[in-house]
C-alpha cells in the first residue's frame, strides 16, 4: 500500500528526477493531479514526467491554450492548464477524459477543478521553501493506494 510520501527537492534538477521516476508507473488512464502556488514548479514537473514517458521536446504550459497532447512518447501525454478554467462545463468541453482513456493526464491547478478529478489518481503538492528548493508531497487516491510509488531521489 502506498502511503504519502514526501521528497525533497533541492532545485529544478531533482524535481525534474522524480518526476521522471514516476512517470516510469504510470501508464493509460492516469491522472497526475499537480497542486502549488504560482511558480511552484508545476510545469517542470509535468515536463519531467513527459520526459521520463519518452516525450520529444519541450513541454510548455499549456497556460492560454488549456490543454496540450503530445503524441510522441510510449503513450500519448496530456498536460491541462486548469487555471483559467471558469466552470465545470468549460472542463468538460476540454473532453479530457476522452483524449486521456490511453494516455497519462497530468492537470496543473488541479485543485480548481477538484469536483472533476476522478478517484484514482496521484495528487501531487508542490511547496516551494526559502533556500529556493521544495517539498514534494505525493498522496496516492483510490487504486493508486495498491500501487508502488518511487524511492526518493
Amino acid at each position: 500500500m502506498a502511503p504519502v510520501t514526501v521528497y525533497v527537492s533541492r532545485g529544478e534538477g531533482d524535481t525534474i528526477a522524480l518526476a521522471g521516476k514516476l512517470a516510469a508507473a504510470l501508464g493509460p488512464g492516469d491522472v497526475v493531479a499537480l497542486v502549488g502556488k504560482l511558480g511552484s514548479g508545476k510545469t517542470r514537473f509535468a515536463g519531467g514526467v513527459a520526459s521520463g514517458l519518452g516525450v520529444e521536446g519541450v513541454v510548455a504550459s499549456p497556460t492560454f491554450v488549456m490543454m496540450r497532447e503530445y503524441c510522441s512518447g510510449l503513450v500519448p501525454f496530456i498536460h491541462v492548464d486548469a487555471y483559467r478554467i471558469g466552470s465545470s462545463l468549460e472542463f468538460e468541453d476540454l473532453d479530457v477524459w476522452e483524449s486521456a482513456r490511453d494516455g497519462v493526464l497530468v492537470i496543473e491547478w488541479a485543485d480548481l477543478v477538484a469536483r472533476e478529478l476522478p478517484p484514482n489518481r496521484l495528487d501531487v503538492l508542490i511547496s516551494p521553501d526559502h533556500a529556493g528548493g521544495r517539498t514534494i508531497t505525493i498522496e496516492p487516491r483510490g487504486t493508486w493506494r495498491n500501487r508502488s510509488l518511487p524511492d526518493p531521489i
